[in-house]
């Protein structure tokens, strides 16, 4: 396994040296193939586009669909170039807007934590590059672990690169009560938009028109630890650039009732993705489990 993980390790890092110039032309050439060819999980993006969005035409659907295969391809080669990419040039890249008022405010409000609302949108292994902006702070990301050991250390290798820890979902509450006994401020990102397993499917809300379930982990842990909630509205500037800002949710998690946090993520998710509807990941098989077959497995006998 470790032979396996040095190989791809120094082919991707040969490949990263490349100008994202030139890593961008094979994008282009890998498009042609993973578009007109093979179309890598083109049933599930196709079936995902026109579920989520009935009131656009075939057309339409098609458009988006091949912007989405572009852009997929795009950030398979901006992933690659993150090998050997500097801070200094993933700042200029990866740009986080508000920053500043968002520490005023958890300073302002003696908050400890500060927990992050992401989705599966624009680039978000860039994300990652938030530790390097926040300076005195404790930053990271909650993971889930990829089934390739060897790419699973490869992807912790680059989201820790500028400083971030990445938390095992399974280990998160017992890590985060860990670090409320240091005296330093916390920011942790949770993409939450992944697909539950049956048993981690406790509530059920409209999304991209299917009922849908959440991971509720960031909601209740929260709660938990009184953190300040925000949602991070991410905007692909142009190609090889984002900009992301945040958006206040709450600074008080305990005054809201149960799902209702998660309810707000996913509509303001959902307004990110309807206004660039090519950057979300619509080759993730998103709604294969449905609330009719939840509610058979765990409704009332």
């Amino acid at each position: 396994m470790k032979f396996a993980y040095y190989l791809v390790f120094a082919l991707w890092y040969l490949l990263s040296l490349l100008p994202l110039r030139v890593l961008y032309f094979f994008s282009d050439l890998l498009f042609i193939p993973l578009y007109y060819g093979f179309r890598y999980r083109g049933k599930i993006v196709r079936k995902n586009l026109v579920e989520s969005f009935p009131d656009k035409d075939l057309k339409e659907i098609k458009a988006i669909e091949r912007k989405f295969y572009h852009f997929f391809c795009d950030y398979v080669v901006e992933v690659i170039k993150m090998f050997s990419i500097s801070q200094k040039e993933m700042k200029r890249r990866m740009v986080f807007t508000n920053l500043d008022e968002v520490r005023a405010e958890l300073e302002k409000n003696d908050k400890k934590f500060c927990f992050l609302y992401l989705g599966h949108y624009c680039n978000w292994e860039y994300i990652a590059s938030l530790t390097a902006w926040i300076p005195g702070m404790h930053g990271g990301q909650i993971y889930h672990r990829i089934y390739n050991q060897a790419f699973d250390e490869l992807f912790l290798r680059l989201r820790g690169q500028f400083g971030g820890e990445s938390i095992l979902m399974k280990d998160t509450l017992r890590r985060i009560l860990t670090l409320r006994k240091q005296d330093k401020r916390v920011m942790i990102g949770f993409i939450s938009d992944q697909l539950p397993k049956w048993e981690n499917m406790n509530h059920w809300t409209r999304f991209l028109n299917h009922d849908t379930s959440f991971f509720i982990g960031c909601e209740r842990i929260a709660k938990q630890v009184d953190a300040a909630l925000y949602y991070v509205d991410v905007e692909r500037v142009k190609r090889g650039y984002y900009r992301a800002t945040f958006r206040l949710m709450t600074l008080h998690p305990k005054e809201y009732p149960d799902y209702e946090l998660t309810d707000m993520y996913a509509r303001m998710l959902e307004q990110m993705i309807q206004r660039e509807p090519a950057y979300w990941l619509w080759s993730h098989n998103r709604w294969k489990r449905t609330k009719e077959e939840w509610e058979k497995l765990f409704g009332p006998k």
